[in-house]
C-alpha cells in the first residue's frame, strides 16, 4: 500500500495569552492527541500523517488560554483503533470527555466501555479517509441512542445542503464542526449553511464555533469568519460549543495561534454568550450525567 502524505506542519509550542480572562469552567469542546506512531500506530488508509502532539503539550496551551475542561476527539488517522482514546479517557477523567468514531463492525462492549469512560457521541468524518461512512449512520445511530449520545459531522454543507436536517431527523442531537466547513466569505450566501441555520434555530443542530483556519485566510482577527458567528449567535446561541481543534491537524498555510482563536471568539461574543458557549452548553452536551465539576485531574 503506498505511503499517505508527508506529515504537515507542527502545532505552535508558543502560545498567546488571551486578551481577557475565559470564564470559570470554560471548556475545550474540539482537541486531539498524536502520541506518534511509536506508540500508537496510524490507520490505513488515511489522508493525513499528523506531526506528534502529546497531550502535556495540549495541556500547557489549555492552561495558558484558562481552559479547565475538554473533549477528545478521535482523529480519522487511528481508524477504528481507539487504545490511545480509551488510555487518555482512562487517565483524564476528571476534567476530559470523548467522542469516539462507531463503525459497523464495532462491538457493543466496545461502545458501553468507551461511555463508562466518558464518550458522549459519534463522529462521522466525510472529509478525510479512515473515518466512519455516510451510509452507516442510521445503524450505527440506532446503537448509541440508547446511551444518549449525540452524532457529530465533519462535512462541508455547502457539499450537501440537505445532509444536516436528514441527520437531525434520524432523532439525536446533531453536532457539525468547524462552522459547517464552508469558506467564509461565501457561506451567508450558501444553502446548505443556512438550513445549518435553519437546524439551529430549532434546537435540533449544534455548532462547534472552531477550525476558523480552515475556512479563512486570515491567522488573527477572522473578521471573515466573524458574520457567520454572529448569524449563529443571533440564531441560538444555546446550540453552540467552541473547539480549539488543537493541534490543526493536516494544515499546510500558517499554523494558528490558539491565544488568536480564543480573542476571536471574546470579540465576537458577549459576556453572556461567552458563558453559554464555553460552561453551560458544553455542561449539557458533554456533562449532562455528572459530575460536570471544572477542574484539572490526572
Amino acid at each position: 500500500m503506498s505511503a499517505p502524505a508527508a506529515a504537515y506542519l507542527p502545532f505552535r509550542a508558543e502560545v498567546s495569552r488571551p486578551r481577557r480572562p475565559l470564564p470559570a469552567g470554560a471548556a475545550d469542546c474540539h482537541f486531539h492527541v498524536f502520541e506518534g506512531e511509536a506508540v500508537h500506530p496510524y490507520a490505513e488508509p488515511r489522508s493525513y500523517t499528523p506531526t506528534p502532539a502529546p497531550l502535556a503539550a495540549y495541556r500547557h496551551m489549555a492552561d495558558v488560554l484558562g481552559l479547565q475542561r475538554a473533549v477528545l476527539v478521535h482523529p480519522s488517522v487511528y481508524g477504528a483503533d481507539h487504545r490511545s482514546f480509551e488510555a487518555l479517557l482512562a487517565a483524564n477523567g476528571g476534567w476530559m470527555r470523548g467522542v469516539a468514531v462507531v463503525y459497523p463492525q464495532t462491538a457493543d462492549a466496545d461502545i458501553e466501555r468507551w461511555h463508562r469512560l466518558g464518550a458522549r457521541g459519534t463522529r462521522c468524518n466525510a472529509l478525510f479517509a479512515g473515518g466512519a461512512q455516510m451510509p452507516d449512520l442510521r445503524a450505527i445511530v440506532e446503537r448509541v441512542r440508547p446511551l444518549g449520545w449525540h452524532l457529530q459531522l465533519l462535512i462541508d454543507v455547502e457539499r450537501d445542503p440537505d445532509l444536516v436536517p436528514q441527520m437531525a431527523a434520524l432523532g439525536v442531537p446533531v453536532v457539525v464542526d468547524h462552522f459547517g466547513h464552508v469558506p467564509a466569505g461565501r457561506a451567508l450566501a450558501s444553502r446548505g449553511f443556512n438550513n445549518l441555520l435553519a437546524a439551529v434555530r430549532e434546537g435540533v443542530a449544534w455548532v462547534k464555533l472552531s477550525g476558523a483556519y480552515r475556512i479563512s485566510p486570515q491567522r488573527r482577527g477572522y473578521t471573515d469568519v466573524r458574520p457567520l458567528a454572529e448569524a449563529l449567535l443571533r440564531a441560538n446561541p444555546a446550540q453552540l460549543v467552541w473547539g480549539s481543534d488543537w493541534p490543526h491537524p493536516a494544515i499546510q498555510a500558517p499554523m494558528p495561534d490558539d491565544g488568536h482563536l480564543a480573542d476571536a471568539l471574546l470579540d465576537g461574543c458577549s459576556p453572556g454568550e461567552l458563558q453559554q458557549v464555553l460552561v453551560d452548553n458544553p455542561t449539557r452536551l458533554y456533562w449532562h450525567d455528572g459530575p460536570g465539576t471544572p477542574g484539572r485531574a490526572d
